[in-house]
């Protein structure tokens, strides 16, 4: 199967998986620029794409990335969008983040969904781990 993707400024480059049997495809800023300590900003890649329907584009960190304490955040992109795809990144750390052009600066995972309708009920199916939520498998 294919991804259609779209270079819509030519300092872009197509996602790539760096290494055979890797889950996500690398996106690239085409973009040169700086993240700030606690600064967001929505970094360009220069594409689009068409995901195919019955799935969605889940964009995802670069661990070498997130080593330098820079984060994506939100990351969804859907079937129907075909916007430029933009990586929404957090510079969490002490010191200023510089953005190249041509950096690798998160992936994106291409994955089925499940089209639900949400139906209200009165009740739901109990289950073993019933409301038990953050912290209720204990510590270790």
């Amino acid at each position: 199967m294919k991804l259609k993707v779209k270079k819509i400024h030519k300092e872009a480059k197509i996602p790539s998986r760096g290494h055979k049997g890797d889950a996500g495809l690398d996106l690239f800023s085409c973009e040169k620029c700086q993240l700030k300590p606690s600064e967001s900003r929505a970094v360009s890649t220069g594409i689009q794409v068409a995901i195919p329907d019955g799935c969605a584009g889940l964009i995802w960190d670069k661990s070498g990335v997130s080593l330098k304490s820079v984060h994506r955040l939100a990351g969804v992109v859907d079937s129907g969008y075909r916007g430029e795809v933009k990586v929404v990144l957090v510079n969490l750390g002490e010191k200023t983040f510089k953005i190249e052009k041509g950096m690798k600066i998160a992936q994106l995972l291409i994955q089925k969904v499940m089209e639900l309708d949400p139906m209200e009920v009165d009740h739901l199916d109990p289950t073993l781990r019933g409301e038990g939520g953050f912290g209720s498998t204990g510590e270790y």
